[in-house]
């Protein structure tokens, strides 16, 4: 092709240039799409995820016959009285008179209603030395946490007056109040710490205020207009605080990144002598252009949780998919422009002596920006790539190595807090002398008439085979809603907080008992719901989920690979290398929290098992998230494989010359993650820790050591398709700087410039 067909393609050199050139313009639509979007998502409201969306089965069943029904399910309370030494039991006169003394003070409180005594619920122990009082919080159960407080105060009152025994509460207000106390502030914190920490880190990659403080700028004008648009689209499908929180994780991690990708090489450029409009032309096609390819690689990624079929799975998918898209759009279009109008003073409020750890070489290029350490790692590398593979990949087997024998559940309530909480040991002590009575399995019974005779009789004849069977050892509780036609039936467990044996009696109530006595009576409902039921429930729906998940991600990320890149090889090779850091974290986490090895470090002891929902997630995220580096690192590579270099030189000069902006973004990345992984409960403390491990080892193992080795031992091959595939859409673009500076006069001009 002659010079006179040479030019800049691409949809993000198109949109640079646009921006460049309409640079008041564009910041001007960015702000209004932002102040848009947050004002008619704050006029719009947020629908959250309703019990009735969470699951599908007998939770969901249970869930809308609660719903349709009007019932407002209230916050239980338990206070347990227990003899502390052997001789007390519940019938001596000092234990009445303490169980005497907390009916009354708790109806005492008027934040309560319909008070129990264990000796008319004979929620006694079989030693006889514990008993439970039972009652309900008064109003909406989501808010009982916050009206509990007299009520805990005075069964505290009552403790001081017995002190022979132990007298402590237990319940959803309770246990919503304790956690809100000791954790409602962690996540803020963590949350608002994780801007600090990005900016401060930003301040050494980069030596001065501005250039640091756009980044941060990008991430929080796109996740101000995502929320906005949750709300928006939470009409449509739910949204929840979770997906609220990882929606802020993604989009902190995307935004900075894209933005320190792009404002890097528009320095390098400089540095090599450009003028500041040229140099943005080359940001905008080459490091614009990744940025493209590898947001709508995490794009397709996080679509796969939308295939889970589990609500909060997909409200976090959709959250995440909508954050990356407006960061994104946010990168190639007002980042240009805001460059632009900056001019040299992206440099103002420099710092002394904050620099990055590198040197300039300069050559016939110009200045180039490279990492001594990775030049150094990188050269040990391409002399031996065979061994470097080898050695490399050996490792990371073994990392991964561990995760065949995961354990994957959702952690009880000792497993997330450990004895970091009082009400932790209440917990493990009312599930020792009462099995399963802390979270019994909740039968809910819809009949056209709930007091007809053959009902009552089933219902009677459930209570009895449930604990004739050996899944309950009782007390059955049966409360009935006369005038929704509705009653709940509650039954303790055996297994208790044992997950996998109180599945078991679970198993029991679902498939024999119920059958042989609710099950006879015409056009009655009985689905078990619960704890320990929607455990189970979603721990099916997630097994079923994951082979259509992991399908659609590695597929479609494939594909886009392929289509980017027009390389069969670098297609292929993508997806090991990210199968691989996925599986390398996968195993740091089976190690860490299953086994126990180094647990101490991260404050993890005694937690035996992954909770269930975190292998799924961290695939999708991770193998989102990896391929930013990935597609970086590569497009790097394969523009200097353009410019005519042998694929060793353009592997040497690809990787060398993103070192640096790699580094910084993963440090950044593990810097967030890590902050989550300091939180007390552990299904936060492993989403982060797997995170942090995850992105570190993909920044170093996988793109200083794996990637260019696998890619020297490959040579031309790397640039293979067969012929076959040569009539796909071509979306690879014209990288390279000589390109965009030849044609940056009829762009000027305003000739039209292909997609």
């Amino acid at each position: 092709m002659g010079n006179r067909e040479t030019r800049v393609r691409g949809l993000a050199a198109r949109a640079g240039g646009w921006s460049a050139r309409h640079r008041w313009t564009a910041v001007g639509i960015w702000v209004l799409f932002v102040v848009l979007a947050m004002g008619l998502g704050s006029a719009a409201g947020r629908v959250d995820v309703t019990d009735s969306d969470q699951l599908k089965g007998e939770t969901h069943t249970a869930a809308r016959i609660i719903e349709d029904a009007g019932i407002e399910e209230p916050a239980g309370e338990t206070v347990l009285i227990q003899a502390k030494g052997g001789s007390l039991k519940a019938t001596d006169p000092a234990f009445r008179d303490a169980v005497d003394a907390v009916v009354k003070a708790v109806k005492g409180t008027g934040e309560v209603r319909d008070v129990t005594s264990p000796y008319d619920t004979k929620t006694i122990s079989e030693d006889g030395r514990s008993a439970l009082v039972q009652f309900d919080m008064r109003g909406d159960s989501d808010t009982a946490g916050e009206r509990v407080e007299p009520v805990l105060k005075a069964v505290e009152e009552v403790q001081k007056d017995h002190g022979s025994l132990r007298i402590e509460e237990i319940g959803g207000a309770s246990m919503m109040k304790t956690f809100d106390d000791a954790f409602g502030d962690d996540f803020q914190k963590a949350e608002y710490s994780a801007v600090p920490v990005a900016l401060g880190i930003l301040l050494i990659a980069f030596g001065a205020l501005v250039a640091a403080l756009l980044p941060v700028l990008l991430a929080i004008t796109a996740i101000m207009a995502t929320m906005g648009l949750m709300g928006l689209v939470s009409h449509v499908m739910p949204m929840s605080d979770t997906a609220n929180s990882v929606m802020l994780l993604v989009g902190l991690a995307v935004g900075v990144d894209y933005c320190l990708f792009y404002l890097r090489r528009e320095r390098e450029e400089r540095e090599a002598g450009r003028d500041a409009q040229t140099a943005l032309r080359v940001a905008a096609a080459t490091s614009g252009r990744a940025i493209i390819v590898s947001g709508v690689t995490v794009c397709v990624a996080m679509a796969g949780m939308l295939f889970t079929g589990l609500a909060e799975f997909e409200a976090m998918g959709l959250a995440s998919l909508m954050v990356v898209a407006v960061a994104m759009v946010g990168s190639v279009t007002v980042l240009p422009a805001l460059l632009s109008l900056l001019g040299e003073r992206v440099e103002k409020g420099k710092i002394p002596f904050l620099h990055p750890e590198s040197r300039l070489r300069r050559n016939r290029g110009g200045v180039k920006r490279e990492s001594r350490f990775w030049t150094a790692v990188l050269k040990a590398v391409l002399a031996r790539p065979a061994v470097s593979v080898v050695v490399a990949a050996g490792a990371l087997l073994a990392v991964a190595a561990p995760a065949v024998g995961m354990k994957t559940q959702n952690l009880t309530l000792d497993q997330e807090f450990g004895d970091s909480l009082p009400i932790v040991q209440t917990y493990n002590r009312v599930n020792e002398a009462f099995p399963g009575g802390s979270e019994p399995a909740e039968v809910v019974v819809k009949a056209d008439d709930i007091n007809a005779p053959e009902v009552k009789s089933a219902l009677a004849a459930f209570r009895d085979q449930a604990v004739g069977s050996g899944a309950s050892r009782g007390p059955v509780d049966i409360k009935l809603h006369d005038a929704q036609n509705v009653a709940f039936v509650y039954v303790p467990l055996v297994g208790g907080s044992d997950l996998d044996k109180a599945g078991e009696s679970l198993d029991k109530l679902r498939d024999e008992v119920r059958p042989a006595t609710l099950g006879k009576v015409d056009g009655l409902e009985a689905p078990i719901t619960g704890q320990v039921a929607g455990s189970k429930d979603f721990n099916d729906q997630l097994a079923g989920a994951v082979v259509p998940v992991f399908a659609f991600v590695v597929f479609f990320a494939f594909g886009l690979m392929l289509l980017s890149f027009r390389s069969l090889t670098i297609a292929a090779t993508s997806i090991v290398l990210n199968l691989l850091s996925v599986g390398a974290a996968y195993g740091i986490l089976v190690a860490v929290f299953q086994h126990g090895w180094g647990a101490s470090l991260v404050g993890a002891e005694g937690v035996g098992a992954i909770i269930t929902w975190l292998p799924l997630f961290l695939f999708v995220i991770l193998f989102g998230l990896s391929m930013d580096y990935h597609v970086f690192v590569v497009s790097r590579i394969r523009e200097a494989r353009l410019r005519g270099l042998t694929t060793k030189d353009a592997i040497q000069h690809g990787v060398v010359t993103t070192a640096g902006v790699v580094t910084s973004a993963a440090v950044i990345m593990v810097a967030v993650f890590a902050i989550f992984g300091t939180l007390s409960m552990q299904s936060m403390k492993q989403m982060g820790v797997g995170l942090a491990a995850a992105v570190l080892i993909d920044a170093t193992i996988i793109r200083g050591v794996l990637l260019p080795a696998v890619m020297a031992l490959l040579g031309e091959r790397n640039w293979y398709l067969p012929k076959w595939l040569h009539r796909l859409p071509d979306l690879t673009h014209d990288e390279s700087p000589e390109a965009v500076t030849r044609t940056a006069a009829r762009d000027d001009e305003g000739e039209r410039v292909p997609v």
